[in-house]
């Protein structure tokens, strides 16, 4: 029996009694009653325990493994953990754990700020090569586990040189770390935020602070040996950092659905319509009550399986255009904002697809769903009546529609979206999209696109009309 059925029902009983009356007060969204809420936790359960195996522990409860996974590595590690107030606890347990273990902590150091700044990820890896653990364990969020997935590759493979830059891009970690017959430490990835998946993914996202640019390095060699997620854990998440998590999570099932071209069709289907499912049914729900441990459960799973649909596909245009913004939002409000808007971009393209994601919103579009099934409704107007339906989840969860809503927010920032997209280093984002594009025609089709988002106009939107239905 898993962790996660173990406590079902039994430990959080009163929790589920409270859950069950507030969703059948509940206009749309999951019903526990009809029993939509726990089959697609228990697929998603089941997808995630087929995915990772024995290498990764979910669950509430299940901090403890901890301890044995980083066993397996040796009698030292490296920690990092947070040092702020709010991790108090979890410091003590982690500790514990790992004391329990006969485990020798060789360093404690604090995680990484917001976004993982370079400077960050520079002193870590110095601190890598001073100590020169067995292993590196790292408590944290996505950030957090970036960071210590680029530090890793930088102390391992460039000892000589803090230098991020020859590893951006796609298997350039791998390329170097055969070329010098070298390896990277062991790390150990225990998630405490859902969102970002990072604790299952082979993707590092790494902002240079004074140009308020992300980029990112993407390579299996970085995927963690081991994982940890304890959904418990997720109850210190704010309000805020709940929402932009959750966002983040849809994001990549959502970008990695409408774009996957070829392999087990069915499985990316299954793991990005699960994903989106729970998180549209419980987030809602979420939002207006923050310490309810089934809800971060589910959320959690949804999450997960974001990461996992990242490893089979991967994320496109408004991933990419969110590494330009982070000095005016979080990463997965950008995203939240920008995905209608390539939603209707990507519609004669994606027509079959956004069919099924119809089920999953049906309680945010106001026309009849038998229209959206029909041969006499054009691509682009079913891409509009989805992209809408995004839009309207986003206002019930609260986040912003448009780009000008955005303090701070310029054209210089279009501007910035624009010349990042054509970074080579960036590439893989613009041809992993339903309509791939070459650098020669984001000024044509991106800006406005873009200038779409800044207004909340669809009209603005160019196909490509060689996809058209």
């Amino acid at each position: 029996m898993s962790i996660v059925k173990a406590r079902t029902g039994v430990f959080f009983k009163g929790i589920f009694l409270d859950a069950r009356a507030k969703m059948e007060r509940m206009k749309g969204g999951f019903s526990i009653m009809d029993g939509s809420f726990e089959r697609e936790a228990k697929i998603a359960q089941e997808l995630m325990r087929n995915y990772k195996g024995r290498n990764y522990t979910f669950g509430v409860g299940c901090l403890e493994s901890v301890g044995s996974y980083v066993r397996e590595f040796g009698e030292t590690t490296l920690l990092i953990i947070s040092q702020r107030d709010w991790a108090k606890d979890l410091r003590k347990k982690v500790l514990t754990i790992l004391e329990n273990y006969s485990i020798e902590i060789l360093e404690e150091v604090d995680t990484a700020s917001p976004n993982t700044p370079t400077e960050d990820v520079f002193e870590l890896a110095n601190v890598i090569k001073k100590v020169c653990p067995q292993s590196i364990t790292c408590v944290g969020g996505g950030s957090a586990i970036d960071c210590a997935k680029a530090s890793n590759a930088l102390a391992s493979l460039s000892p000589e040189a803090n230098d991020l830059e020859p590893f951006f891009g796609e298997g350039k970690v791998s390329e170097i770390a055969r070329v010098k017959g070298k390896k990277l430490y062991p790390l150990v990835a225990v998630q405490v935020a859902s969102g970002s998946g990072s604790h299952l993914t082979k993707y590092s996202n790494v902002t240079y602070t004074d140009k308020n640019q992300k980029k990112i390095i993407i390579d299996d060699i970085l995927v963690p040996q081991r994982a940890v997620f304890d959904y418990l854990t997720t109850l210190s998440m704010s309000e805020d950092l709940t929402k932009d998590g959750a966002m983040d999570g849809f994001s990549h099932s959502l970008e990695v659905y409408l774009g996957y071209k070829n392999g087990d069709n069915k499985l990316v289907e299954d793991i990005c319509l699960t994903s989106m499912s729970l998180i549209v049914g419980t987030l809602p729900l979420l939002v207006k009550d923050l310490g309810n441990i089934r809800f971060r459960e589910l959320v959690g799973l949804a999450t997960d399986l974001g990461g996992y649909a990242i490893m089979m596909g991967a994320t496109d245009g408004p991933h990419l255009n969110s590494f330009s913004l982070v000095d005016i939002l979080s990463h997965g409000r950008a995203c939240a904002i920008l995905l209608p808007y390539y939603i209707v971009f990507f519609s004669k393209s994606v027509r079959d697809k956004l069919k099924k994601l119809a089920g999953i919103f049906k309680d945010y579009i106001n026309s009849d769903l038998k229209k959206l099934d029909s041969d006499k409704i054009s691509s682009r107007e079913l891409g509009e009546i989805l992209a809408m339906a995004v839009i309207d989840f986003s206002k019930r969860v609260g986040f912003p529609t448009k780009l000008s809503e955005i303090p701070g927010f310029t054209d210089l920032h279009i501007d910035k979206m624009i010349e990042a997209a054509k970074n080579p280093q960036l590439e893989s984002k613009l041809k992993s999209m339903p309509v791939p594009l070459s650098s020669s025609l984001v000024d044509v089709y991106m800006r406005p696109l873009l200038e779409a988002a800044r207004d909340g106009d669809f009209s603005l939107i160019k196909n490509m009309e060689h996809f058209s239905i």
